[in-house]
């Protein structure tokens, strides 16, 4: 047993801040139903309508959860800056609908078409209110996913996985606006947050600071 935790105890804050987000999301799904900042930009009102976009939607639960569990399995040091980078993005989203309780008006009113994509779409509405937006953590979660794909060796030198990546994570990001799950003002700032925890996770490499810093202080107290 104290092998199996020994081996596996890096799943204890997964497991922890997955129950502390999901308790904090159903909370503001629940209070905020009107909310005070209606999101909206010029080229929303360009985008059109397109429900074949549901698919990738719903395919972003599988991605993110994959390249995650497959950073846990296979390299722990990806693994902590993967959850670093997410973690992070979800906590600041969770404030900002805390803080500014947002939405949008984006939905359309009636489906254009019958078909399956619309109902799939329209599942999705009735269990995913138009409140709690920004940024979209759907587009910062994906360049997430992507960016641990991007940051393994053996999985970027795999063209199939490397482009296959890109493509879905790209699709993912467009079905955010073709369903009207989003607004653009939503999927910019996601890129930017992503932007800024790239530099901060990958280029600053925190992961490894805090770890150096924790294995030097482990050395100053054994010598005192």
């Amino acid at each position: 047993m104290k092998k199996f935790y020994e081996r596996y105890k890096h799943a204890i804050p997964l497991a922890v801040y997955a129950l502390i987000y999901c308790s904090w999301f159903a909370y503001l799904e629940k209070t905020v139903t009107h909310p005070q900042t209606i999101i909206h930009v010029k080229l929303d009102d360009a985008i059109p309508f397109c429900e074949i976009f549901v698919i990738p939607y719903f395919l972003w639960f599988a991605y993110v959860s994959v390249a995650v569990l497959y950073c846990f399995f296979k390299n722990k040091q990806e693994y902590f800056r993967t959850c670093v980078f997410l973690f992070t993005g979800m906590t600041v989203f969770l404030v900002i609908s805390t803080l500014w309780p947002n939405g949008h008006h984006l939905r359309p009113q009636t489906m254009p078409r019958d078909n399956i994509f619309t109902m799939l779409v329209s599942h999705l509405y009735s269990v995913d209110t138009p409140t709690n937006l920004w940024p979209s953590i759907h587009v910062y979660n994906s360049i997430g996913a992507h960016l641990a794909v991007l940051h393994n060796q053996k999985l970027s030198e795999n063209k199939v996985i490397h482009f296959g990546s890109l493509g879905l994570c790209i699709s993912i990001i467009l079905s955010t606006v073709f369903i009207k799950q989003h607004s653009m003002f939503d999927v910019l700032t996601a890129f930017v947050m992503a932007g800024v925890m790239y530099v901060v996770v990958y280029q600053a490499d925190i992961v490894s600071a805090w770890q150096s810093y924790k294995a030097h202080t482990k050395r100053r107290i054994r010598h005192i």
